[in-house]
């Protein structure tokens, strides 16, 4: 038997689940390929930047490997901008969300906040307070997610860095990704 044979929850049986289970085993087992066909997308399209999204990603995960970060943190600088091709006014929810199973809760909040962290080079441009971060201040993730935005993220759009190749960076997704998932996650949310 390949497939569960209910039509309905209720009707279902503890063989239906474990078939169930078996198949979704091997399926969370491969995210990692997927989630980097994923960041794949990313190629080509600048944004108006002087680099793609792709090669943005790549450098800050670079930068963040050569400031000899845990590989949990290079993962996250990878990952970082995966979501701008599904949704760019929320992309860091949507890294967050992938990543959230397998990372530091502390670490799910740098990269749900590092967009508004982030704007701390840019808001003024749009008439937005570029201290908006300081609102987080006594968060206990304030001060890695400054240093993620202002050490690796803000300064890899540089057409010219030696960038190292995604291939360097499979192995790391693969160990964290394959992680057993954290389970229920801390409440690191913070009040401004």
């Amino acid at each position: 038997m390949n497939q569960a044979t209910f039509t309905r929850f209720d009707e279902s049986t503890r063989d239906d689940w474990a078939l169930i289970d078996a198949h979704f085993q091997r399926y969370q087992n491969d995210a990692s390929r997927r989630v980097l066909e994923h960041l794949l997308r990313l190629k080509g399209d600048t944004h108006g930047y002087p680099v793609d999204r792709y090669e943005h990603c790549l450098q800050t995960a670079t930068r963040a490997l050569a400031a000899g970060a845990d590989e949990e943190t290079v993962v996250c600088a990878l990952l970082h901008d995966i979501g701008d091709d599904l949704a760019p006014t929320n992309h860091a929810e949507i890294a967050a969300a992938i990543l959230e199973p397998f990372i530091d809760p502390l670490n799910v909040w740098m990269i749900r906040h590092h967009e508004l962290f982030q704007g701390y080079h840019y808001r003024t441009f749009y008439g937005l307070d570029p201290h908006a971060r300081e609102a987080y201040r006594e968060h206990p993730a304030y001060a890695r997610t400054v240093r993620f935005c202002d050490e690796w993220d803000q300064c890899s759009f540089d057409p010219d860095y030696p960038t190292r190749p995604l291939e360097d960076f499979i192995p790391i997704v693969e160990r964290v990704m394959s992680r057993p998932p954290f389970g229920e996650t801390a409440n690191v949310e913070g009040t401004p």
